[in-house]
């Protein structure tokens, strides 16, 4: 530009304003994303746990029993060793994959269950029995 040129741009006030006003709405919309994402993990720990105990009660109408304690979830994608009339297995298993929950851990089985005939559940966020909120315990019993 030549001296004496009317220079157009923004000023260094004008580029702050614009950082500020950025710098809040990114505040505004992690505040509001970061609790739905701790919502939808739940929620989607209670629809794998309902997956998983659809596979269970399936297995259970063929083997005429829930799997053992010993046996586990896994039971779920293939025939235990033990299996009494192993031909009544279903061929391919009861689910095609065994899901993690949303935090990575597999999930828990307890046959008997403290709250039912069977216990399937999430330990929750912190990976350890109870907790209160997004730590909290999720199971088929709630």
């Amino acid at each position: 530009m030549h001296p004496g040129s009317d220079e157009e741009g923004f000023t260094l006030v004008e580029l702050m304003v614009v950082i500020v006003i950025i710098g809040l709405l990114a505040t505004v919309v992690i505040v509001n994303v970061l609790p739905t994402r701790d919502k939808a993990m739940q929620e989607k720990a209670r629809a794998d746990i309902a997956l998983i105990e659809q596979g269970l009660e399936m297995y259970r109408l063929d083997n005429f029993n829930y799997p053992a304690a010993t046996q586990g979830l896994a039971a779920l994608r293939s025939a235990p060793a033990d299996l009494a009339q192993p031909e009544r297995y279903r061929q391919g298993g009861y689910l095609k994959r065994l899901p993690d929950d949303p935090w990575g851990k597999p999930y828990q089985y307890a046959n008997p269950g403290t709250h039912g005939a069977i216990d399937v559940y999430s330990l929750g966020a912190d990976g350890a029995p109870g907790g209160t909120a997004n730590d909290a315990d999720i199971g088929n019993w709630r």
